[in-house]
């Protein structure tokens, strides 16, 4: 039976759609593993695949500092990531597939296990003209600028990693190769990479060379008899459908003052809302607001009438799988992107930046994107595309075409 280790690094929302796309390759007849962080074992295991524990937990909360103490942060986390990857590896694979995270060192285990290795991306990572880097880019710069720099992004991306792959490549027995230049081998070579978002969201950029594709999103597991929480069902029949508003990973001991921020925002708005703890340690209490743990995304949005989230990716595609509008409130990384998107496609408010967000700015918001119906047909409309995906299919024809 064919070995497939999955590397996924980063939050929930970096880790948990892996778990759907693993269990999608396991039905398929594959022996399939998937190395993460110790904390998402229970979520790995609860989908029947093989856990391999890699060092590192990355805190993507709302961090202060500048960027010099933002890339030497997550020098130090990759450095720790990949000395685990050797460990997770040793214990064999026939392939590897990696995320966007994980490929500039899942690279150089490849070439050590001389396997293959295909990329499934949870954002586009290219050099593009048609926009900005995901990642830092927040404004195009028209196709050269945007172009130009992407090249610069991936030449930070490849700094993050030099300690990292230099580390791991001694580990590994390899040959001395700087990341960049590892990179660059790779993209010779045309190494398939698949992109976890529709395209409907983000259209395949016409200057991608073969092999980057767009194939639609493959979604976290979840145990479709599994009910919603009883608190949570009763509450969502006690009256009309609530706001779902959460930051996930983000904005960590930011929670009593987003929760005052959330209350009184529906309050103005005349709304109810389930508020989601996540990171934050998001709460706050009242007639028509109740707070809940972890809820799987694929269950409640589709009861609620509008989602304001953090703009991660997979929250964002969760929004719109379900069919609801959104008030994007963008933290960092690649959430202004995905925010950005949202918004021109009519499917969300424009984005409110988290270090602007306010109660009356929320209020306005929440009063738009529930009170406008373009709001939600957009949404609906964008949910019927994504329904007739199947990116995780797509995933699976790739791996049957290497193994």
């Amino acid at each position: 039976m064919t070995r497939i280790l999955i590397t996924a690094a980063g939050s929930y929302g970096d880790v948990a759609p892996y778990t759907g796309l693993g269990v999608r390759l396991r039905e398929a007849g594959y022996d399939v593993a998937l190395a993460t962080h110790g904390t998402f074992a229970p979520l790995v295991e609860a989908a029947g695949l093989r856990f391999r524990e890699v060092p590192g937990d990355v805190d993507t909360g709302h961090r202060a500092g500048g960027r010099k103490e933002l890339l030497r942060a997550a020098a130090a986390f990759v450095r720790d990531f990949g000395s685990g990857l050797a460990d997770a590896a040793v214990r064999g694979a026939d392939l590897l597939v990696l995320s966007t995270t994980t490929a500039p060192l899942g690279w150089h285990l490849a070439e050590a296990l001389r396997v293959p290795a295909i990329g499934a991306y949870l954002q586009p990572a290219h050099p593009t003209r048609a926009f900005p880097p995901a990642v830092g880019g927040t404004r195009s710069l028209g196709g050269p600028g945007n172009r130009a720099l992407g090249r610069f992004s991936l030449r930070m991306v490849d700094r993050v990693y030099t300690d990292a792959a230099r580390d791991l490549r001694i580990r590994l027995g390899l040959a001395p190769a700087a990341p960049r230049a590892v990179r660059a081998r790779q993209e010779r070579a045309g190494w398939p990479v698949l992109h976890g978002f529709s395209p409907a969201v983000v259209p395949r950029p016409a200057d991608w060379r073969p092999g980057l594709d767009v194939v639609g999103n493959w979604w976290p597991h979840h145990d479709p008899t599994t009910p919603l929480p009883a608190e949570l069902d009763d509450f969502l029949r006690a009256g009309p459908p609530p706001v779902f508003i959460g930051f996930g990973s983000m904005a960590a001991g930011d929670g009593e003052r987003l929760g005052g921020i959330a209350a009184e925002a529906l309050r103005v708005a005349g709304l109810r809302g389930v508020l989601q703890t996540g990171r934050a340690g998001l709460a706050a209490s009242g007639d028509d607001l109740l707070t809940v743990g972890e809820v799987p995304h694929a269950l409640l949005f589709p009861e609620v009438a509008a989602v304001v989230h953090h703009a991660g990716a997979g929250t964002a595609a969760a929004g719109l799988r379900a069919g609801v509008p959104a008030v994007p409130v963008p933290v960092t990384a690649d959430q202004p992107f995905w925010a950005g998107r949202l918004a021109a496609l009519g499917a969300a408010t424009a984005p409110v930046p988290f270090a602007e967000l306010t109660a009356p700015r929320l209020a306005e918001a929440l009063g738009r994107v529930v009170g406008e119906e373009a709001y939600a047909r957009s949404a609906r409309e964008l949910a019927r595309t994504l329904a007739a995906e199947d990116g995780a299919g797509h995933v699976l024809k790739a791996v049957e075409r290497l193994a």
